[in-house]
């Protein structure tokens, strides 16, 4: 038999480049994707086989081989993943390999055709960009997509933004007759090829070898994107594998988003209008100053829903996006907002004025030009404290470090936490719904309109009864709380898309968050090529036209030995 080498990638992420290894008589069965252990540099660190190299006698021998790795055919996908986020390829190799060592595979099952009782009513779905509202149950878009991918080779992977409703959805399709892999403790299952995968933003990685379709559920979920490095996103490396696969690819958003849609139509798909909760709008600006944290509308729908026997009744969110801190009118009730851009305004220097620092002013309203604003400030533990008062009950308390299984009062208040940690209650009120409309990013108006959707999805679509979202705002003539009493946001989503064309975000430009010790003089190297570069908060700001004039510029400037984080959008 003739001697073989093969070419590895090593763990070590510092050196991000190939080296070649022989392999000894007894590993016959190594493979492009295998992990094996190796002698680098006097160290015995982990690797993987990419590809077959040219035997020689000065190589070194491969020690062990560790198992499988992630199949054969994602090695191109990670290599472009690679170049397309700025990461070192052994980082996207450890994310689709196991984290204990598989040996042997279990045998795949074929994807068997459901029963007729579980496709009544499921009708047939064309591949694309769905416009779904919250409430819908996307059951049967994933049976649709089933059936239609069947009889193809491969597997099928649905994306659902939380683990827990991964879990879920896995237990009602295996009730309903599929084979599903789910979870780190299957990933022989999906290396094996199973019919149906379904998990969270590391499924976009799972380690199947084909893919045959894809469902992605609320794609425009920030859930999706990975926010340690590399900072890689859910949807932009399933739309890729799907394109090598030549699979068809299905997403549902509330409102999607210019990234999402990426100049393709989108259509809607159920009952858009009727499927999000009934929105009741109240003006701070008109309310009593003695109300309290909760104006007197609000006080009474989180009343009437205590009389119900949700044992969750009332959820109050509120919910701290940039730096939480806005400035009213005591007068008037205005928010102080910027003459140029509009977004809210800080105090800086004694000062007010808005990131961008366009006209720094005097402490005054614009409105009634009163001279007496106020900080908008209150946090999750003394909220907790006034509505305990206001309600005369006991209040649970959610964050983000709450356990997920915590049990909890009839009342509770938190932050977005409470999305994964209440499955079911009477009203949910946001107690500042500005802190979203004028949250400091380019999807505060996006943002916004999803976490009403998410609270619908507590209370119940508008023709199931009483639920009910109620929002605490000082901007009632914004076009997004218009939108979202009407349950129409064709404008918005055209408006965004033509605001990201003017702008050149997302997909029409592209950008990275240089930030670190080091970034000054990283980016300094950058300054030659075909980018804008700004300062930002945490660094600077890196802009291209697209995203191959980025990651072309990146991957050409030198590394400062200093610490550099770069975040590709």
């Amino acid at each position: 038999m003739a001697a073989r080498a093969v070419r590895i990638i090593t763990e070590v992420a510092a050196v991000d480049r190939p080296f070649d290894y022989a392999l000894n008589d007894a590993m016959g069965q190594v493979g492009a994707g295998d992990r094996v252990r190796v002698d680098f540099h006097h160290r015995s660190v982990r690797g993987w086989v990419i590809d077959e190299a040219v035997a020689s006698v000065d190589l070194k021998t491969i020690k062990k081989w560790l198992g499988f790795g992630p199949p054969a055919s994602m090695l191109d996908l990670l290599q472009w993943a690679s170049e397309r986020w700025y990461s070192p390829v052994s980082r996207l190799l450890a994310s689709t390999s196991p984290k204990r060592l598989i040996t042997e595979l279990p045998l795949a099952p074929e994807a068997k055709a459901l029963a007729s009782a579980v496709m009544v009513g499921v009708n047939e779905v064309e591949p694309g960009v769905l416009e779904v509202a919250p409430t819908t149950d996307p059951l049967g878009l994933i049976l649709a997509a089933y059936e239609a991918t069947r009889e193809k080779e491969g597997s099928l992977l649905v994306l659902v933004p939380t683990e827990s409703w991964a879990g879920r959805l896995r237990g009602r399709l295996e009730q309903r007759g599929c084979d599903v892999a789910s979870g780190e403790d299957q990933w022989d299952r999906m290396r094996a090829g199973w019919p149906v995968v379904v998990g969270a933003r590391g499924t976009a990685l799972a380690p199947v070898p084909r893919v045959r379709g894809a469902v992605i559920i609320d794609a425009d979920d920030e859930a999706y994107r990975n926010a340690g490095a590399p900072t890689w996103d859910a949807v932009t490396m399933l739309r890729e594998r799907c394109r090598r696969d030549a699979a068809p690819l299905w997403c549902t958003s509330s409102v999607p988003s210019p990234s999402l849609l990426n100049d393709d139509a989108y259509r809607s798909w159920g009952d858009v209008t009727g499927g999000w909760p009934r929105v009741t709008i109240v003006d701070r600006r008109l309310s009593d100053p003695h109300d309290g944290v909760l104006a007197r509308e609000a006080l009474a729908a989180a009343r009437r829903a205590l009389e119900g026997d949700d044992p969750v009744a009332v959820v109050v969110v509120l919910q701290r996006l940039g730096d939480g801190r806005l400035f009213a009118c005591a007068k008037c009730g205005e928010l102080a907002r910027c003459g140029v851009c509009g977004q809210a305004e800080e105090e800086s220097d004694g000062l007010l004025a808005c990131g961008e620092r366009h006209e720094p002013r005097a402490n005054f309203c614009r409105t009634c030009g009163a001279t007496n604003l106020k900080r908008v400030r209150i946090g999750v533990t003394t909220l907790s404290r006034d509505v305990a008062a206001q309600l005369a009950q006991r209040v649970s308390e959610v964050t983000a470090t709450t356990p997920l299984d915590a049990a909890h009062e009839r009342v509770v208040v938190g932050t977005e936490a409470v999305w994964q940690r209440v499955r079911r209650c009477g009203v949910v009120i946001f107690a500042d719904f500005d802190q979203y409309l004028l949250a400091p990013r380019a999807s505060a108006r996006h943002s916004a309109i999803t976490a009403v959707g998410k609270a619908g999805r507590l209370v119940g679509p508008r023709r199931e009864g009483p639920g009910a979202v109620v929002l605490q705002t000082r901007r009632s003539d914004d076009p997004v709380v218009d939108a979202l009493v009407r349950a129409n946001f064709d404008e918005i989503i055209d408006e965004d898309v033509k605001t990201a064309r003017v702008l050149e975000l997302a997909p029409y430009g592209a950008e990275a968050e240089i930030s670190g010790e080091g970034a000054e003089a990283f980016v300094e190297g950058l300054r030659e090529y075909r980018v804008t570069i700004r300062p930002s908060s945490t660094g600077f700001i890196v802009r291209t036209r697209d995203v191959a004039t980025l990651t072309a510029a990146l991957r050409a400037a030198a590394r400062p030995l200093a610490k550099v984080r770069v975040a590709v959008q």
